[in-house]
């Protein structure tokens, strides 16, 4: 299919702490999409135990991440994200709170679900507010088009979830369209006003959605399952 990136590459100094991360956790902690060997990732092999997956595309600077993998020491939470400082906060982050359970890639989420994640396989995907590319004529540049809806459906196990988030209204609702029309899955809360699903607790609150509140934006999260 034609691959729309799940990310936008920035630039960006490490701290010296970031650094630190890279140098001394990141050669047991992750692992970069295009450097990954033909095939499926052995998750059970690289986390050490056989445990539900979480896939998170975009950690940004970790602050959620770190959080919900330590709220889930359950999962086997695996964080892609394609910004360098963004990756080392997280591993500064996690160091911190002691996290076990948490993975990192390097690169296009998009390549390794793709080519290094089997179908059916993962408990959920998570995809808390992506780039908005607000302009109507970059629209086609979100990462929500149904190639990769379809892409992400064939990955979830049955009864397996996709989360997103988003403070742009219309984006939620190309969310919620995109989804609905897909197949393999079906709104979780489709009796609920909208269909949204009420914000759960256990998210907590970003950088992102605090500044949606000042410019008074509504976040909206949406959880669709696996049939």
């Amino acid at each position: 299919m034609r691959s729309v990136v799940s990310y936008v590459k920035r630039g960006g100094r490490m701290t010296v702490g970031q650094q630190r991360a890279w140098n001394e956790l990141w050669p047991s902690l992750g692992r970069t999409v295009g450097e990954l060997p033909e095939g499926p990732v052995d998750f059970d092999d690289w986390f050490g135990r056989r445990a539900p997956v979480m896939v998170e595309i975009g950690s940004g600077m970790g602050e959620t991440t770190s959080q919900l993998a330590a709220a889930a020491p359950e999962l086997n939470y695996v964080a892609v994200e394609v910004y360098d400082p963004g990756l080392g906060q997280l591993m500064l982050r996690a160091e911190k709170l002691g996290v076990k359970n948490l993975r990192l890639m390097h690169g296009d989420a998009v390549v390794l679900l793709t080519s290094h994640v089997e179908p059916g396989s993962l408990s959920g995907v998570r995809l808390f507010f992506p780039d908005p590319w607000p302009k109507k004529r970059h629209h086609k540049r979100r990462i929500v088009q149904p190639e990769f809806v379809s892409l992400v459906a064939s990955r979830l196990a049955p009864g397996g979830t996709f989360h997103m988030a988003t403070d742009w209204e219309n984006y939620a609702e190309q969310m919620m369209e995109v989804c609905s029309a897909e197949p393999l899955l079906r709104n979780r809360h489709v009796g609920e006003p909208g269909g949204w699903a009420p914000r759960p607790e256990w998210r907590p609150i970003t950088k992102f959605e605090n500044r949606a509140d000042v410019e008074g934006r509504i976040s909206h999260d949406l959880i669709f399952e696996r049939v």
